[in-house]
């Protein structure tokens, strides 16, 4: 599934991470069922048994330096309820985050903001320990995911910005079916 976003300035790239975190807060909801009869104010309730964890999710961003990547992941950090400051990981390599959910203080989401743009070899991946960090559960966000070569395997999504000129525009590819539901909900 491939969908393209113009994006023609700052407060474009923020709308959008505004989009992709509600999109994530709909695949981190617990699936409802519509009761019939019901009024519209208790229609819907929680499927018994049917509570499954956020199952994770993987999401490249690439483009050249300046292109909008962290502006994109600050706007999404923000819109899911970060109320701090959001750092580029450029020296750290990884910066985490734990975001409470009002709804349900039990299931905060972890999110993991990775750059990868000083890694001179992907074997420097490995050997950073970051491979615990995907397939827990976890929101992984990449910038500079080529620079480990193929050690991060198919991502969920891959967002894509590139310079147009009307400014920005950002390609989203969803290659597993959490990314295209998460896409979808864009």
């Amino acid at each position: 599934m491939t969908r393209v976003f113009d994006l023609p300035d700052e407060a474009a790239t923020v709308a959008f991470g505004q989009r992709f975190a509600r999109a994530l807060n709909i695949l981190r909801a617990p699936p409802y069922e519509r009761k019939p009869g019901a009024t519209q104010a208790c229609a819907h309730t929680p499927l018994q048994g049917a509570l499954q964890p956020f199952p994770g999710l993987q999401v490249h961003l690439s483009g050249d330096l300046g292109a909008g990547k962290t502006t994109l992941v600050r706007a999404t950090l923000q819109a899911l309820g970060h109320p701090g400051r959001v750092r580029s990981p450029t020296y750290t390599l990884v910066e985490p985050y734990t975001i409470d959910s009002i709804a349900s203080p039990q299931s905060s989401l972890l999110v993991y903001h990775f750059d990868l743009y000083r890694f001179a070899d992907p074997a420097e991946w490995a050997d950073a320990g970051f491979r615990d960090y995907f397939g827990s559960g976890a929101l992984c966000l990449v910038e500079w995911p080529e620079q480990a070569g193929g050690l991060l395997g198919v991502p969920d999504l891959n967002f894509a910005i590139a310079l147009s000129d009307e400014g920005r525009q950002l390609t989203a590819l969803a290659f597993t079916e959490t990314g295209k539901q998460c896409l979808a909900n864009c």
